[in-house]
């Protein structure tokens, strides 16, 4: 067994900005001489998660709706009121309840993904900035 740990570093806008990393991660699995296994993608933020998605402009204009239905920005969240400055009580709120993380394994080199499933990051604050990942691949 070995493991092998990848970085990736995204500029995100914000806003449930959504960027699809599949891609970055089979890179990842195929960079790891890794052939059968598990690989987790992990976000290094508590305003941002990981997901998978149907990729498509109607899911991800959905997506933004059913966040900001269920957890939807107000300045009373108070992450905001105890903290002067703060906007993004919200953000936070759906990170939690999305989680910073997924697995999904392998075999020969391949994500087992289903054929419309889509590895994304989202990024649930209120600002462009930096997000870090880490993508670790378990396998032998």
């Amino acid at each position: 067994m070995a493991v092998r740990t990848i970085p990736l570093t995204i500029r995100m806008a914000g806003g449930t900005d959504i960027e699809n990393i599949t891609q970055s991660v089979a890179e990842a699995v195929t960079a790891s001489s890794l052939q059968d296994g598990i690989v987790t993608v992990f976000v290094k933020h508590t305003t941002a998660s990981i997901m998978i998605i149907e990729d498509e402009p109607g899911i991800r204009a959905d997506t933004r709706t059913f966040w900001d239905r269920i957890i939807p920005p107000d300045s009373h969240w108070q992450h905001n009121t105890l903290n002067p400055g703060e906007d993004n009580g919200h953000s936070h709120l759906r990170g939690q309840l999305q989680g910073p993380s997924l697995t999904i394994p392998f075999a020969a080199g391949t994500l087992l993904l289903g054929t419309w499933q889509q590895v994304v990051l989202v990024d649930f604050d209120t600002r462009s900035r930096m997000r870090e990942c880490i993508v670790q691949v378990l396998g032998e």
